[in-house]
């Protein structure tokens, strides 16, 4: 991909791998690594549940932008974004105005398969795949206009990292 962007935001639902790809994709390509939901935890002082809990997603959503649009950029960042935040058409822009987007795509098995021993706040234990295909339902729409789409039920994170750095440089 010509004249890729600096920055690399990965896109996709929990237990997409976002967050182990991305440290992958950050060490093979010398980039910054930030996960937003760590970014979050670290300027709130709060889990990502607690805010959910305490505050209500429309809160976390505020906050989720607001981390989002501060962080420096300085240098080339791999961002590995929380699965809501492309749905907000403002986040959805400030990536495509700063860099590429690559959705890791998996099916709703996969995923349960991934996250069914978690907590995450938009699904409650127990994990049940009906939720999931709910949840991805409403968002591949918004998932389906990154620049790059990669399975990742057929590849390691690292074979991940290793195709992104192909398909940019």
């Amino acid at each position: 991909m010509k004249n890729a962007k600096p920055h690399i935001f990965l896109i996709g639902m929990m237990g997409s791998g976002k967050s182990r790809v991305g440290h992958d994709v950050a060490e093979i390509m010398n980039y910054f690594f930030i996960d937003l939901d760590h970014e979050i935890e670290r300027q709130t002082g709060k889990t990502i549940p607690d805010i959910f809990q305490q505050d209500g997603e429309a809160v976390f959503r505020d906050q989720e932008t607001r981390v989002a649009l501060a962080l420096n950029l300085s240098q080339p960042c791999v961002i590995a974004t929380g699965g809501g935040f492309p749905l907000r058409n403002e986040n959805m822009q400030w990536m495509q105005k700063n860099g590429t987007i690559v959705w890791l795509q998996a099916d709703s098995a996969t995923i349960l398969a991934r996250i069914r021993d978690e907590d995450r706040p938009l699904m409650p234990k127990p994990v049940n795949r009906e939720r999931i295909d709910i949840i991805l339902t409403e968002r591949i729409a918004v998932y389906e206009r990154a620049d790059i789409h990669i399975n990742t039920e057929i590849y390691t994170p690292r074979n991940i990292a290793a195709k992104i750095k192909k398909i940019l440089i």
